[in-house]
């Protein structure tokens, strides 16, 4: 079984990111009972972490990672500075003696405790004096049990999050209820609306990401592009000039900028400035959530031998009906992409649906049916958790 690490965003009420819960699998831990899943999550823990860097993987927000009671008790979120990190007690701990001295020791040492899945139970009433974060599974709950857990914790002040909120109509009613953060895939979704025009700044931009992956684009046509765009110039000059790439002399012009990054990476810095001016008014996990997806096929493609440009284009615009509202079946036939994309996109068939499935089953946490996919594709073990953290880290440079 392969290892996989995977992070989910957590929204605030104006939709911005909070923080990340962290998903693993790890190994056959999580298959075979034998195997001490504890342990493999610490290995995990430690070694991903320090090898990698919490800030590679979070950025600047939270980290909400599971516990189980073994974890606790083993003191392993000491690990971490308790600003980037969130202990996320599973619902099935047992609240003994032991477990509440190291809930007692996290929260005197400045750690948030988060309660997953909570419902008003006495073993669950037992940790809520030190809860700060009180997670609720907003599809699997009553509205009126989850009116009588909020009124429980007047006594202890705390904030509320609600899982598996879906659409946007979840996340509105979520927040009349007054829950503070939210988790799932609302952002990901198209809002209701009547409009099925774009506008015509849109339409261009689309076009553009178009001209962008034809192979017949040339250094000349790029330079035109951005040398249009006041704002994609600038950007481009601040990032080549950037302490990313410790230059000693500055670029000053657009075409030594593309001679310094060349065509591929070029091509993706303009998709990304592009598509960020489709999002505008969105959460900007959105665009986030594209790039990454665009970035994590690219090197599926270089591994299984398919047209990277191909699958960099499918992750891309995978997210293109949330961008702008319009459904995928009205949207992809206009922006003249090949029958392999459109059929992968709109249709969900084809020989591409399989790796688009790949990045959904990996952002979501189902990693068995994603073993099945990895292992059909020849995929080598491991190589999907290094994809994926490749992706993050590299959208976050152009960020």
């Amino acid at each position: 079984m392969d290892t996989f690490l995977a992070r989910q965003p957590i929204f605030d009420s104006n939709r911005n990111i909070y923080g990340y819960e962290l998903l693993f699998r790890a190994g056959e831990a999580n298959i075979f009972p034998q195997i001490d899943g504890d342990v493999a999550t610490s290995k995990i823990l430690s070694s991903t972490f320090f090898t990698v860097g919490i800030e590679e993987i979070t950025g600047d927000r939270r980290a909400f990672v599971n516990f189980t009671s073994e974890l606790l008790l083993q003191r392993a979120a000491h690990m971490f500075h308790p600003g980037t990190f969130v202990v996320e007690i599973l619902e099935d701990v047992c609240p003994g003696t032991e477990v509440i001295e190291a809930c007692r020791e996290l929260r005197s040492k400045g750690y948030d405790i988060a309660l997953d899945d909570f419902t008003c139970t006495c073993q669950s009433e037992i940790l809520m004096e030190f809860a700060t974060i009180v997670k609720i599974d907003f599809r699997a709950t009553a509205i009126t049990e989850i009116q009588d857990i909020l009124s429980r914790f007047t006594l202890h002040p705390c904030a509320f999050l609600a899982e598996k909120i879906e659409t946007h109509e979840e996340f509105d009613q979520a927040k009349e209820l007054g829950f503070r953060f939210f988790q799932g895939f609302f952002f990901a979704r198209p809002e209701m609306m009547t409009q099925k025009d774009i506008s015509p700044i849109k339409q261009h931009i689309l076009q553009l990401l178009i001209r962008v992956f034809q192979e017949d684009c040339t250094v000349t046509d790029l330079e035109k592009i951005i040398s249009r765009d006041v704002s994609m110039s600038y950007k481009l000059l601040k990032y080549i000039n950037s302490a990313h790439f410790a230059r000693v002399t500055p670029l000053s012009s657009v075409r030594q900028g593309i001679a310094f990054l060349g065509m591929n990476e070029i091509r993706a810095f303009v998709t990304i400035i592009a598509t960020s001016k489709l999002c505008q008014d969105k959460p900007n996990e959105l665009l986030r959530s594209s790039v990454i997806r665009a970035r994590f096929l690219e090197h599926i493609a270089a591994e299984v031998g398919r047209d990277k440009e191909e699958l960099f284009m499918l992750g891309l615009f995978s997210l293109i009906d949330a961008m702008l509202n319009i459904s995928m079946d009205e949207l992809i036939p206009r922006l003249r992409l090949n029958e392999r994309l459109q059929n992968a996109l709109v249709k969900r068939e084809g020989e591409l649906l399989t790796y688009l499935q790949m990045v959904e089953l990996y952002e979501t946490g189902q990693w068995e049916r994603l073993d099945v996919l990895v292992k059909g594709a020849g995929i080598a073990e491991g190589r999907m958790a290094i994809f994926y953290l490749e992706a993050v880290t590299w959208n976050d440079r152009f960020a």
